[in-house]
């Protein structure tokens, strides 16, 4: 795959430049004052950012976007709190691309009993993979997915993976849409059937 490079946007459009009438030089010798207009100068060149740069710009927005719906979720009913577990990830080689963990909990879902699962905000939309490859079919025509997932102790890396014993992929929902998004973790996080009752008439 090809790299990606990426250049800083101005931050606002500048005004076209139109050509001076004057010579610079003619003007230089005789008033020997250089001038400082900006249409004498030449536009500004593009500063193309690192990967890293990018991966870092990226960051910041997802962290923002995880911290802002963290609120939203534990706003809802003091008896619905979930932790604030906040990083991040930028895909490998696309770093303008990534997804941020929100919090992560457990539940009884469905058949299900005692399921551990985090909630995650990304910046595309795409399917889960399977095995290493945690997206598949990443589409950019959505401006973010939310999505949970069952999660399970993995004793290999030390760390926590995907259960896929739960549902197709351990996938518990995914949606673009936020209200929705909040509505299902809010529906994970409820401890009785009249809180649900509430939660689903939003």
């Amino acid at each position: 795959m090809q790299k990606l490079r990426y250049y800083a946007a101005p931050k606002k459009p500048s005004a076209p430049l139109t050509p001076s009438t004057r010579a610079v030089h003619t003007e230089f010798l005789r008033t020997g004052r250089i001038l400082r207009r900006r249409e004498d100068w030449l536009p500004e060149e593009k500063r193309y950012l690192t990967h890293e740069e990018v991966a870092e710009r990226t960051g910041r927005r997802l962290e923002t976007a995880g911290e802002t719906t963290h609120s939203r979720i534990n706003g809802f009913h003091r008896s619905i709190q979930f932790p604030k577990l906040i990083f991040h990830k930028t895909l490998d080689n696309r770093p303008h691309l990534g997804y941020c963990h929100v919090t992560a909990a457990r539940t009884n879902f469905a058949k299900y009993a005692d399921v551990k699962w985090a909630f995650y905000i990304a910046n595309f939309f795409a399917e889960l993979g399977e095995g290493d490859q945690f997206f598949e079919q990443i589409r950019t025509n959505y401006s973010r997915m939310y999505f949970a997932v069952a999660i399970q102790p993995d004793q290999s890396s030390k760390s926590m993976a995907i259960d896929r014993s739960i549902r197709e992929n351990g996938l518990l929902f995914r949606t673009h849409d936020p209200k929705e998004a909040l509505k299902n973790v809010l529906m994970l996080g409820a401890r009785d059937a009249q809180l649900r009752k509430i939660i689903a008439r939003l």
